[in-house]
């Protein structure tokens, strides 16, 4: 691909690479795990930007890459989520949460009728 078009897309290709520069500073310096995990999902989705921006100048074959790159991104996130988890099963809500007590709708009508009156 040649022309503005080609140059456009380039430039744009070379934005998401800086900003991937970024992303990949939390991976390595993140404070928690959660932060680098987020990050390196940044840097799956920016791969994944950066190789549709180049797939025309690249014949298309790229976006086949792209997809793998993405469906391999999404694979990670749920692993992670297992990972922390204390039983693995992928529940970070319950891991050592209160349960409440089950609703009771009367009560709880009654109780927001006196609450305003």
């Amino acid at each position: 691909m040649t022309g503005w078009l080609g140059a456009w897309l380039l430039l744009c290709a070379a934005g998401v690479l800086v900003t991937l520069g970024a992303a990949l500073w939390r991976v390595w310096r993140g404070p928690a795990r959660a932060d680098r995990m987020m990050a390196a999902q940044l840097v799956g989705t920016g791969g994944v930007a950066v190789l549709m921006l180049l797939a025309p100048a690249q014949g298309w074959a790229a976006l086949d890459v792209a997809l793998v790159l993405a469906i391999l991104a999404a694979l990670a996130a749920v692993g992670f989520v297992k990972a922390s988890t204390p039983d693995g099963a992928g529940d970070p809500e319950e891991a050592d949460a209160p349960h409440d007590p089950p609703l009771d709708l009367a009560t709880d009508s009654a109780r927001s009728d006196r609450d305003v009156a």
